[in-house]
């Protein structure tokens, strides 16, 4: 693999983020609980994750705000849009996946 530069690599990685959630915005029949269950992470991870780099860096950020850059609008209002109620077998998947602390 070529090296690459740290300005590089950062904004490969930015463009594959912003790749990421544009995906994602396209795809709101995925639901949480699949993203989950299939890879271990979902949307809200993602915005917990986007917003402890900005308190690494000293910005303070909401969940609220993290979560409206993932979801591309206030999260009440994407889960009012998109999110339906968990299935008894993804439940269960969930319990047998997730993370266990």
């Amino acid at each position: 693999m070529t090296e690459l530069d740290a300005a590089t690599r950062t904004e490969l990685e930015a463009a594959a983020f912003r790749r990421l959630l544009e995906h994602l915005g396209g795809r709101p029949d995925v639901q949480n609980i699949d993203l989950m269950n299939l890879a271990g992470f979902c949307r809200n991870c993602l915005a917990n994750w986007y917003r402890e780099a900005a308190e690494a860096k000293g910005i303070a950020l909401s969940k609220d705000v993290s979560r409206e850059v993932v979801y591309g609008m206030p999260y009440e209002a994407w889960r009012a849009a998109n999110q339906r109620d968990a299935s008894p077998e993804q439940l269960a998947a969930f319990e047998t996946s997730r993370p266990k602390e």
